[in-house]
């Protein structure tokens, strides 16, 4: 009897605790919900500075160690591998995309992997960047970002690494005529073959049909429209990403309100709703060109196409390459991301799944373990002085694209 007292006891005051920690994160969440918010705190240092793109460089000089997302940590590498590592985000992402938290942030794991890390912020589209389209961002923007990044780092050969449209913009730069310094190319979730399977390409399939009888039967063209005109807040882009997702937008609640105790858990899920509520605008001109080089004739797929005023051959890259799909990627699903595979001419190849859908695998719970850890490892393997592309080069088959490799043993 005295037992089971006492285990009432520890129990009562476990969830007398436990309601006073959610009354003060409640509390919290309603009027101070920007003390919850932790993203974008890693130090950085700008180092080009455009309109509207920048670049930023991370070091954590004087760090001895980061904290990891499953409670660990990790030391930081004070011998920098030769070849800087370039991060490429998505467009309408703010640039905490990869500074999320402190502790699930990869400029920080990169960083602390002994990489001379940089990321692209592709800025705050305002309605005068309307215009901007592929050729903006693939060509001009990447070009002067890379460029930004050889005269700070010393280095004349970089490594991409880009999620979503970030690593299309970074396939499309390194497959320009006359693009060298390319050493490695990571893609995670990044769309190709519009025929490959998906959300997205399910939408880009809707759209050629009728695309196809206007320009059949009139002189219309999608970029007769402006712009200008046509330019949307950065909450449509919000919205078109939660709608992929309506129920798990609407349960997140429930999860924040059954664990509202957990004040690391409400940091979390105020740090991810903050990211997500708080999406940018899309450039229309870039929109007019997915639709017209993507969702129409799927150019992309084949492998050759005109950008601007120059051309884009994929098999131009011969640079080493690893790339990503989510397991549970409703947006983006295996197949449609792994056709980049088939246009390269690069002999070092690999394609994996990984734990996640289009945001979990870059940015989930999972991704540090999986993609991020696979992704240093592999990179660390070919960014060193003595580590030139010729001599990383498979002497087996051109891709090992049609295995599932198991990354959770990783």
């Amino acid at each position: 009897m005295i037992e089971l007292a006492r285990r009432a006891l520890d129990k009562g005051l476990q969830w007398n605790e436990r309601a006073a920690d959610a009354a003060s994160n409640g509390f919290d969440w309603l009027f101070r919900r920007s003390e919850l918010v932790l993203s974008g705190l890693t130090d950085h240092e700008v180092i080009f500075e455009g309109d509207p793109m920048s670049v930023r460089y991370y070091s954590l000089d004087g760090v001895a160690h980061i904290d990891l997302a499953d409670g660990g940590t990790l030391p930081v590498q004070k011998i920098k591998h030769p070849v800087p590592l370039v991060l490429v985000p998505p467009l309408g992402v703010t640039t905490e995309t990869f500074d999320l938290m402190p502790n699930r942030s990869l400029v920080r794991y990169m960083a602390a992997c002994g990489f001379q890390v940089y990321l692209v912020c592709w800025g705050v589209p305002e309605r005068r960047h309307a215009t901007l389209g592929m050729a903006d961002y693939a060509d001009r923007m990447m070009g002067q970002a890379l460029q930004a990044v050889r005269n700070h780092s010393g280095s004349q050969e970089v490594s991409l690494m880009g999620w979503c449209m970030g690593g299309l913009l970074a396939l499309l730069h390194a497959g320009l005529e006359g693009t060298q310094g390319i050493r490695n190319i990571v893609t995670v979730a990044s769309p190709i073959d519009m025929r490959g399977g998906g959300l997205v390409a399910g939408v880009a399939q809707a759209i050629n049909t009728p695309a196809r009888l206007i320009r059949k039967y009139s002189d219309f063209s999608i970029y007769a429209l402006n712009p200008q005109t046509l330019h949307a807040p950065g909450w449509v882009t919000s919205l078109a990403f939660k709608l992929t997702d309506p129920v798990g937008s609407v349960t997140t609640y429930w999860d924040l309100l059954t664990k509202l105790w957990d004040r690391g858990f409400v940091e979390s899920h105020s740090t991810t709703s903050d990211y997500l509520n708080n999406m940018l605008s899309y450039p229309v001109g870039m929109v007019q060109d997915l639709v017209a080089k993507m969702a129409v004739g799927n150019q992309f797929a084949k492998g050759e196409f005109k950008l601007g005023q120059k051309m884009v051959r994929f098999k131009n890259i011969k640079a080493p390459m690893l790339v990503f799909a989510g397991e549970t990627d409703v947006l983006v699903q295996a197949s449609a991301a792994r056709g980049i595979l088939d246009l390269v001419d690069s002999r070092d190849t690999s394609f994996e799944t990984a734990p996640g859908g289009h945001m979990g695998v870059i940015l989930g719970a999972q991704a540090q373990g999986v993609v991020w850890a696979r992704s240093a490892n592999w990179l660390a393997q070919r960014s060193g002085a003595n580590s030139a592309r010729s001599g990383l080069r498979r002497k087996g088959p051109r891709s090992d694209a049609g295995k599932k490799m198991a990354l959770r043993s990783q």
